[in-house]
């Protein structure tokens, strides 16, 4: 399994999302997306490879409960870079060019 390293800003968005679905749902509606998205997580170090790419450089992975997705970068043999998890529908180059 590759290692998971997070870009800063991909924390931040983490964090807004649970922020959000506490608001909305409350804490354990905010532990369901957690919870999917850590397993989405574990499966991107798995098998990295299995999942789209949305650019160049960059694989998708799309939540199945909740309506986010992961970017992430293939790193090197090792590492997995985390480098966004936003909503579907957010603005589709947000977080691409982040490293």
């Amino acid at each position: 399994m590759k290692r998971i390293v997070y870009n800063i800003e991909a924390r931040f968005d983490v964090l807004e999302i649970v922020e959000y679905y506490e608001q909305v749902g409350g804490v354990q509606l905010a532990d369901r997306f957690t919870s999917e998205l850590q397993r989405f997580i574990e499966a991107i170090a798995q098998r990295p490879e299995s999942y789209p790419t949305q650019s160049r450089t960059v694989r998708r992975a799309n939540l199945t409960r909740f309506p986010h997705h992961v970017l992430f970068r293939v790193i090197d043999d090792d590492t997995i870079k985390i480098i966004s998890v936003k909503h579907d529908h957010r603005k589709p180059s947000y977080g691409i060019r982040r490293r």
